[in-house]
């Protein structure tokens, strides 16, 4: 492999929220990577840093363009120059809208278990969170359409947000999944947003879908934000985009973001997110490759040690979707129970709405040594929490 994932990189004492633990703990909880980033970023943030000022920064043409030829030669959905709007991060942006698109005390579409982020984006903003929550039979997950056009079709209903592929579960929502919820919001006047910040990292060999890219329905009706922040571990950066075809809907979307002040680049946002654009594939290509047989040595040491938790199946992100329905009623206690035992500092599925209760998460973006020691610490501690 031309890139070295296997190296370790010690992330203590550099305010890494991550690694902000105890010696003996191994994070492997939130949702960054233990990778350095892409030769060519570095070099462009060196670059920039080498000039030595630091002011104002803008939106330049370069961007649009990197953004553009990136998702039209990746995912086959090249958005118009026109369409994109600078942001300083997905979460932030889908707050503003939260405010944009819903009133104080109305509700938003939620379809749970999902990103914790999106259900404190629905409170902290004075909104109510509608769970449609999903279908969870055989091991797998699948929309509840009967439910969701119920929910739709509430009159304090306004807004959607879709995860794409799916946070925590890693599901890869197909054409047609995607198209019919398009159609249901647009039937009940329902603006959908798509989180679509998980979409590059994928098993070799599969694509997801982009919401806008289902149906005209969806394209005309919905928010995409994405960024390069989770494929390229530069989260810290700040950078991301809202991609809007409706100009009246993208007008909204521009005001929001400018009343937050949320739309101004810090003066590395901007040539990061066009190198990792422009000439980062090969490097997530070789990523996407290595955590997937990370994620197939989890799959083989679980079935084979520990088989009485199921790891569900998914062709996207970089997380583990543990079902621990075999060992408690209360997966909380689990994590606590190994975090205490073992030092792995797992997260609980209860973050993600009550449908993640016997769920644990688990983040496998790291050297396999890591992934091997985190395995390792998972059955030893699970063992002895059965055995008590």
């Amino acid at each position: 492999m031309k890139y070295d994932f296997d190296k370790i990189i010690n992330r203590r004492g550099t305010s890494s929220l991550k690694w902000s633990v105890a010696q003996d703990e191994l994070p492997m909880w939130v949702a960054d990577m233990d990778f350095a980033a892409a030769k060519p970023i570095y070099d462009a943030m060196k670059k920039r840093l080498e000039h030595g000022v630091f002011g104002y920064a803008v939106v330049d043409d370069e961007w649009y363009d990197a953004v553009q030829s990136w998702w039209g030669r990746r995912h086959g959905f090249a958005p118009k120059k026109e369409w994109m709007l600078f942001s300083e991060g997905v979460v932030p942006a889908i707050s503003s809208f939260v405010r944009a698109f819903a009133a104080p005390g109305e509700g938003v579409v939620l379809q749970t278990p999902v990103y914790n982020c999106f259900i404190g984006c629905v409170l902290d903003n004075g909104r109510k969170i509608v769970e449609n929550p999903l279908r969870y039979e055989g091991g797998a997950y699948s929309v509840d359409f009967e439910d969701l056009e119920r929910k739709l079709a509430r009159d304090d209903v306004k807004l959607m947000i879709v995860c794409n592929p799916h946070n925590p579960t890693g599901n890869i929502w197909d054409r047609d999944t995607l198209a019919r919820i398009g159609s249901l919001a647009k039937k009940h006047g329902v603006t959908v947003i798509s989180d679509e910040i998980h979409c590059d990292i994928t098993r070799p060999g599969f694509k997801y879908t982009p919401f806008a890219a289902a149906s005209e329905e969806c394209l005309l009706n919905s928010v995409t934000c994405c960024a390069p922040s989770k494929a390229f571990n530069i989260a810290g950066i700040q950078t991301s985009v809202a991609i809007v075809a409706d100009e009246a809907l993208r007008n909204k979307v521009r005001a929001a973001l400018n009343a937050d002040h949320v739309a101004s680049p810090n003066v590395f946002a901007i040539p990061a997110a066009i190198a990792a654009f422009n000439e980062g594939e090969e490097w997530l290509d070789g990523f996407c490759e290595y955590v997937f047989e990370g994620r197939d040595y989890c799959v083989a040491r679980l079935k084979r040690e520990l088989p009485e938790i199921k790891l569900v199946e998914a062709d996207a992100t970089y997380l583990l979707w543990l079902d621990c329905s075999a060992v408690t009623d209360d997966a909380t206690d689990l994590q606590k129970f190994l975090r205490k035992e073992t030092g792995l500092y797992l997260q609980e599925g209860e973050a993600y709405g009550k449908q993640g209760k016997k769920f644990l998460r688990v983040n496998i973006a790291c050297p396999k040594s890591v992934i091997k020691d985190g395995m390792n610490r998972l059955i030893a501690g699970t063992k002895k929490y059965i055995a008590r």
